[in-house]
C-alpha cells in the first residue's frame, strides 16, 4: 500500500473494550428445566451431577451457578457444543428464560429483580436480539420489520423510516425497504434482524446463533460486516456459537461451556494456547494457528531504524553495521515514511542523490491485531517485511517470513508440550 504523509491500514485495530465496570454482571445463574426445580438444586448441592438429577428427579439443570462479567464495547461469545447451555444462558439475560436462581445485572440494576413493566422497557430501549431462524414478519415490508420496535416505542412514523432506511444503508440493503422477506435471500434476511436490533439504538446485542444457518460464504461476510458494524458503534455484544472458528474470528473474549457451567473464559490466544483442562484440549485441538494468533504475537523491534532527516550515507552505515538489506525510514514521532534498501542507499551515495529519491513507500502494512492468515497473504506478494503501525501511524514492529515460521513452530511445541 502507499504510504503518502499518513498510513492507509491494512486492517484497523478494534475499540479498547477495556472498562473499570462492566455492563452486564451474572452471579450464580443456575436453571432448572422441570417441575420441581427446589427438589432439583437439594440434590444438586449434595453432590448430585446432571445426569443423576434427571435419572431422580425428571428435572434438567441447565445451568449451573455461572458467573462472568461483559465490559462495555466488548464482544463476548458463549460457545459450547449443542446442550452446553449457552443459549439458555442468552435468554436468560433478557428474561425470555427465567432464571432459577443467580442475578443478572446491567448496568448495577438486577434483572431478575424487575417489574414486567420495567423489564419490557429493558428489553426495547436496552437490548437488542438477533435469532438464527431471523424472526421476521412475513406480511410486513423490509422497512416495517426494522422500524418495528421503534413502531412500538410510539416514535413518529416520518421519524421511524427515516432512522430504519440510515439503518438499512449500515448494513448494506439501501434500497430494499419495500422489499417483503419472503423475496430476500438467507444473508439478506440476517441483515434485516441486524437493521431491526440496532435501529433502537440499544446499548446490549444478544446474538443467538446469528449466522449458524447461513451457507459458509454467506456466514463470513456476515463476520465481517458485524466487525465493521462494531468499529463504527462500539456495541457491547454477546454472541452465541457452536463454532470455534467463528468465536475465536468475532470474540473479544471466550466463555467455553459444558454441561450447563463455564469451564474457561479468555482472550482467543488464552483459550488456544493455555487450555485448562482436556476438554478445552479437545476443542481446540485442530484450530489454524494463523487464524488466532496476531501481529504483536510474532513482530520484533524495528530496529534499527532510519529518521527522514538522515541522508543515504547515515541509512547505508546503519544498514552495514547491522548487516541488513533494508531499513524503515521514520519521523521523529516514529510515524512511518517508507524503507530503502542497501543497494538503493549505495547508488544515491554515488549520485549524490536525496532520501527521498530513495524511499519506498508501497509497503505491506498491519495494525498490531492483524491475524497471521492477513499477514501471510501480504508478505507472499511483497519483497519486504511487514511493518506494524498503531492507529496513530507509528511503527511499532516489523515481521519476517522467518518471523511467522518461528512463531508457528513455537506454539507447535507449546501444543504438544500441553497435550
Amino acid at each position: 500500500m502507499k504510504l503518502e504523509g499518513s498510513v492507509i491500514f491494512e486492517k484497523l485495530s478494534r475499540e479498547d473494550s477495556t472498562s473499570l465496570q462492566p455492563i452486564v454482571s451474572v452471579k450464580g445463574l443456575t436453571k432448572v428445566f422441570g417441575q420441581d426445580p427446589g427438589k432439583a438444586l437439594v440434590l444438586h448441592r449434595s453432590g448430585c451431577s446432571k445426569q443423576e438429577i434427571h435419572e431422580e428427579t425428571g428435572e434438567t439443570l441447565a445451568l449451573n451457578n455461572v458467573s462472568f462479567e461483559v465490559m462495555p464495547g466488548e464482544i463476548f461469545v458463549l460457545m459450547g457444543l449443542s446442550g452446553s447451555g449457552k443459549s439458555t444462558l442468552l435468554r436468560c439475560i433478557n428474561r425470555l428464560i427465567e432464571p432459577t436462581e443467580g442475578e443478572i445485572l446491567i448496568d448495577g440494576e438486577d434483572v431478575v429483580g424487575m417489574s414486567q413493566k420495567e423489564l419490557r422497557a429493558t428489553r426495547r430501549r436496552r437490548l437488542g436480539m438477533i435469532f438464527q431462524n431471523f424472526a421476521l414478519l412475513p406480511h410486513r415490508t423490509v422497512l416495517d420489520n426494522v422500524v418495528f420496535g421503534l413502531e412500538v416505542l410510539g416514535i413518529p412514523e416520518a421519524e421511524r423510516c427515516q432512522k430504519g432506511e440510515e439503518v438499512l444503508r449500515m448494513v448494506g440493503l439501501d434500497g430494499y425497504g419495500a422489499s417483503m422477506p419472503s423475496h430476500l435471500s438467507g444473508g439478506m434476511k440476517q441483515r434485516v434482524g441486524l437493521a431491526r436490533a440496532l435501529t433502537s439504538d440499544p446499548d446490549i446485542l444478544l446474538m443467538d446463533e446469528a449466522f449458524s444457518a447461513l451457507d459458509p460464504l454467506i456466514r463470513r461476510d456476515m463476520q465481517d460486516e458485524l466487525l465493521e458494524i462494531q468499529q463504527r458503534l462500539c456495541k457491547t455484544i454477546i454472541f452465541v456459537t457452536h463454532d470455534l472458528d467463528e468465536a475465536l474470528k468475532l470474540g473479544d473474549r471466550i466463555a467455553l461451556m459444558k454441561d450447563g457451567v463455564i469451564v474457561q473464559i479468555g482472550t482467543p490466544e488464552e483459550i488456544l494456547t493455555n487450555p485448562e483442562n482436556a476438554y478445552v484440549e479437545r476443542f481446540v485441538a485442530d484450530v489454524d494457528l494463523t487464524r488466532v494468533l496476531s501481529a504483536s504475537d510474532v513482530m520484533r523491534r524495528p530496529e534499527p531504524v532510519a529518521q527522514c532527516t538522515a541522508g543515504p550515507r547515515v541509512a547505508l552505515h546503519l544498514m552495514e553495521e547491522h548487516d541488513i538489506a533494508g531499513i524503515f525510514v521514520v519521523t521523529r514521532q516514529r510515524l512511518l515514511r517508507g524503507r530503502v534498501t542497501l543497494d538503493d542507499a549505495a547508488g544515491a551515495v554515488r549520485e549524490g542523490t536525496s532520501m527521498k529519491d530513495i524511499l519506498i513507500t508501497d509497503l505491506p502494512v498491519v495494525a498490531p491485531d492483524a491475524t497471521l492468515s492477513d499477514i501471510i497473504s501480504l508478505i507472499t506478494k511483497s519483497p519486504y517485511p511487514v511493518a506494524v503501525v498503531d492507529d496513530t501511524g507509528r511503527l511499532r514492529g516489523v515481521i519476517s517470513r522467518g518471523a511467522i515460521l518461528a512463531a508457528l513452530a513455537r506454539k507447535g511445541e507449546d501444543a504438544h508440550a500441553v497435550a
